[in-house]
């Protein structure tokens, strides 16, 4: 059965599912899982379409970076023993990075690949994990085409007032202005929301992708118009460890006062934050609603803050708000943080029935509600398998 593979490489994780073609291009795929520990000690772990699962450690040696290329290898004989029927007719991939020069998904070629290189300063975390996936596929497959899908493209169509910072235009010309993330999300949710609520989708809508890394975007005619991520993954909300957005002043402190290097601030403002550093307790949020610490209470307090403060902001730049959209591991499981999140915001017309929230439907609002308040799982993946079918013709 001819289908496409969809990889998301990590630094210490290889996310990949597979999705049939015949007769269709499936929306959910028939097989997923990662393989996780890269660099320590590796594991696998799979799930079928009809629930049959798969857990098995994997035999990888070497540096973290060669076992990042090794677990592709590894990947492709499991899938060739495990799920036969599965033929792997093409390869799409998250990339975080498409730069400015990249609205929409891309073939991949040596060329494209080599171009993409050069976005790794952009995002040094992440970058050069998503196209090591790429260029062993070159080698392991050659025949098989793959497809980059940007985390980033997204938001290439914001006005340019919202991708510009107040900086020398010199630095703005060389790649210094906002970027946007979570685009594959973003993509997906405004192409279901018609579906979920109807012609308010075409008006002014802000979709909450909210998660261990979590950022929020304002749409207008199911174009994206501003977002809170930036330049980096790390500006705009709390995150589960990241610190989102912070005053630029706070840094040069650090650096000047406290003799931080690069090194030392990257650990700081990626690893040490967020939820994680406020609390000092976890960077998952169930144990911090479960838990009675003041300071856990203080982190849940400080998210959904942010979260609210942000809403605000974005309804401004989408000129209204007509509907709320909330997604994400968080958002689509965490009822108390959406109520929190809404009783915030009641000043924009937003009211919640408290038994559609619990029960997590796709309409949260209450009849008095002037504001659409909808919950939706996002599908990335499905996302980069419709996009990869698309540029491909398949």
């Amino acid at each position: 059965m001819k289908s496409i593979l969809v990889l998301n490489a990590g630094s210490s994780s290889l996310k990949f599912a597979v999705f049939p073609l015949e007769p269709a291009l499936a929306e959910h795929p028939a097989l997923s899982g990662q393989i996780e520990g890269i660099g320590a000690t590796p594991k696998l772990s799979a799930k079928t379409s009809e629930g049959k699962r798969f857990q098995e450690d994997v035999a990888l040696t070497g540096d973290q970076t060669e076992q990042h290329r090794a677990s592709l290898s590894y990947l492709f004989r499991w899938l060739e023993t495990n799920a036969p029927e599965l033929q792997i007719s093409a390869a799409g991939h998250r990339v975080v990075h498409g730069g400015e020069d990249h609205s929409a998904p891309v073939k991949l070629d040596a060329a494209t690949l080599a171009k993409l290189e050069t976005l790794i300063p952009l995002a040094p975390l992440h970058q050069p994990h998503n196209l090591r996936a790429v260029s062993e596929i070159f080698k392991l497959l050659p025949d098989v085409p793959q497809v980059a899908c940007f985390d980033t493209a997204f938001h290439r169509h914001n006005p340019e007032v919202a991708q510009t910072y107040g900086l020398p235009r010199e630095l703005t010309k060389g790649g210094i202005r906002s970027y946007g993330f979570h685009g594959l999300s973003y993509d997906y949710i405004t192409r279901t929301l018609p579906d979920v609520i109807g012609e308010k989708a075409k008006g002014a809508v802000v979709i909450a992708h909210l998660g261990n890394g979590g950022s929020m975007a304002a749409v207008r005619d199911g174009i994206g118009v501003a977002t809170t991520m930036g330049f980096s993954t790390i500006n705009g909300l709390l995150m589960g460890t990241r610190c989102g957005s912070i005053d630029p002043g706070v840094l040069l402190y650090l650096i000047d006062q406290k003799g931080m290097d690069y090194k030392t601030l990257t650990q700081l403002l990626y690893k040490d934050s967020g939820l994680l550093g406020v609390s000092g307790i976890s960077q998952d949020m169930r144990e911090l609603l479960s838990s009675d610490a003041p300071e856990a209470r203080e982190a849940v307090d400080l998210f959904c803050y942010r979260i609210a403060r942000e809403l605000g902001s974005l309804a401004a730049a989408a000129g209204g708000l007509d509907a709320l959209v909330f997604t994400g591991g968080i958002g689509e499981n965490a009822a108390a943080i959406r109520e929190r999140v809404c009783a915030l915001s009641s000043w924009l017309g937003i009211d919640i029935d408290l038994a559609a929230n619990n029960e997590r439907k796709l309409r949260i609002d209450s009849p008095k509600s002037r504001v659409i308040v909808a919950v939706v799982p996002t599908n990335e993946e499905g996302m980069i398998a419709r996009y990869t079918a698309e540029v491909l013709k398949l």
